[in-house]
């Protein structure tokens, strides 16, 4: 099912048959700096049903991204609902490409989609991102999708930056 359509991009509800184009990012250490190290393919599955049942629960959640010409796997990008960001709960636009796709613009594109989606499908007023402070790749995203530093907070045992977007009424 897909869920957000941009110009280049068809974003996409997971399914379990995804497992080797999760792999793509989840095998590679680059790629996988910020997010605790390489997973094996029991994790990125794991992931998968994880990312299904937050589909459910919540109506989004982290989808596959696909190149509309082709079909080809660009990565994961999409709406997590974070549970107790410094005492609230918020929407996350969330991204992680495969490395060969690096730098064309596509998490930008795509966080776009998400950010729009999340303020004008799902009526959110504010959308954050949670970004490692020394991943400069994923900040420069983050104010390209015009959102701006809020704070530092704790999260997954590590400092992140919140970068936060607020709807235009």
């Amino acid at each position: 099912m897909t869920m957000v359509e941009t110009e280049r991009l068809r974003l996409r509800v997971f399914r379990e048959d995804d497992v080797s184009n999760v792999m793509k990012i989840f095998s590679d250490p680059v790629a996988m700096q910020f997010f605790h190290g390489v997973r094996d393919e029991k994790g990125a599955l794991d992931d998968i049903q994880r990312w299904q049942e937050h589909q459910r629960e919540y109506g989004h959640g982290l989808w596959a991204t696909e190149l509309k010409e082709t079909g080809e796997f660009v990565g994961r990008i999409g709406l997590i609902r974070q549970i107790d960001v410094d005492g609230v709960d918020e929407t996350e636009v969330g991204y992680s490409l495969v490395r060969a796709h690096w730098g064309k613009g596509y998490a930008t594109e795509a966080a776009i989609g998400c950010r729009d989606y999340a303020m004008y499908t799902l009526g959110c007023k504010r959308v954050i991102s949670l970004i490692a402070p020394d991943n400069t790749a994923s900040i420069n995203v983050a104010k390209r999708n015009g959102f701006t530093f809020e704070k530092t907070v704790m999260r997954w045992d590590q400092e992140v930056c919140v970068y936060v977007g607020y709807r235009e009424d």
